[in-house]
């Protein structure tokens, strides 16, 4: 299908996780965009979801719709998933992650919409050859393959086998946020001076936070430090354990979920990221806009956004 090159478009953006995470924040904000550029957007996700993302959207001004996946290999999902495409009259498709990246070229090219595929950073596909293929094949059903750093799109063309002008690299943008420095340190009773030590990231293994604790540990005898982890997830219990058997427990604040991201990052000194693996960390690019320090593993499309000793310190 053609349309004229600055017509307003019918966007759906579809996810298949429903956060809180960059990914899903990263969605928001870039439906936010497309709205204030004239553009209709309707944010599609899953009936599975916990309806984080989706009351997020809802308070924004957006009527958010969901489908229903029963099984890997869900035809019926496929025709639930065009119906609300054809419905809504879609032009452009833009399908973020696995999931939807093979359901969304599958109903887009149904629906009579363009369908572009968007991955950011998660490689959890490659691990099976079902997997590969099936994202071989939505690729090809597709109009655009973007990742969100060059690590990324090397790994999918490495993965994938796909070259050029299909695969394109589109980094986050640089959010503006503002956050209060005061309160944060307040609630977590942090002396004037006091070096705090924020990570922020939910609490899965791959996000590393074992090995800070691990590296802090060595910091028991320097006096005055404390850590605060905003995110949520099935590592809370062990993290706990370890901040314990490490003898670090009191300087040591597991926050949860939180909706202050910028309060808590203006009360920070220090970011620390040790994740084990990343795309382009949404965090990473929002502590930057705070000027705060970074210590950070050399993974995924970090490198690309800070230089070793000079906007961070690389390990």
């Amino acid at each position: 299908m053609t349309m004229p090159a600055h017509a307003p478009l019918r966007i759906a953006l579809m996810i298949e996780c429903d956060g809180p995470g960059g990914a899903e924040l990263m969605m928001l904000d870039l439906a936010t965009e497309l709205r204030s550029r004239g553009h209709t957007v309707l944010p599609v996700g899953l009936t599975s979801g916990t309806g984080w993302l989706g009351s997020r959207f809802e308070a924004a001004g957006f009527h958010p719709v969901a489908f229903e996946i029963r099984s890997p290999l869900d035809f019926a999902a496929a025709r639930q998933l065009t119906m609300i495409l054809r419905d809504f009259r879609a032009d452009v498709v833009h399908s973020h992650e696995f999931t939807m990246a093979i359901y969304g070229a599958a109903a887009a090219r149904r629906a009579g919409a363009r369908h572009v595929i968007t991955m950011h950073g998660g490689l959890y596909y490659a691990a099976a050859l079902r997997r590969r293929l099936a994202m071989r094949w939505a690729v090809r059903r597709s109009d655009a393959l973007v990742g969100v750093s060059m690590a990324t799109a090397n790994e999918l063309r490495r993965q994938l086998g796909v070259s050029a002008p299909r695969l394109q690299v589109i980094p986050h943008r640089l959010p503006q946020r503002i956050g209060a420095r005061d309160r944060v340190r307040r609630e977590l009773g942090i002396a004037p001076g006091e070096p705090l030590i924020v990570a922020v990231g939910n609490l899965y293994e791959v996000k590393g936070h074992a090995v800070l604790l691990d590296a802090l540990a060595k910091l028991r005898a320097v006096t005055g430090w404390r850590l605060a982890i905003a995110g949520r997830g099935e590592e809370e219990a062990p993290l706990r354990a370890r901040a314990a058997a490490l003898g670090i427990a009191e300087r040591i604040h597991l926050l949860g979920f939180r909706e202050d991201i910028p309060d808590i990052l203006a009360a920070a000194d220090v970011l620390a990221m040790p994740s084990l693996s990343e795309g382009l960390p949404l965090a990473l690019v929002e502590a930057m806009s705070f000027g705060l320090p970074v210590v950070i593993t050399r993974v995924g499309g970090i490198p690309e956004v800070v230089t070793d000793d000079v906007d961070a310190l690389l390990v």
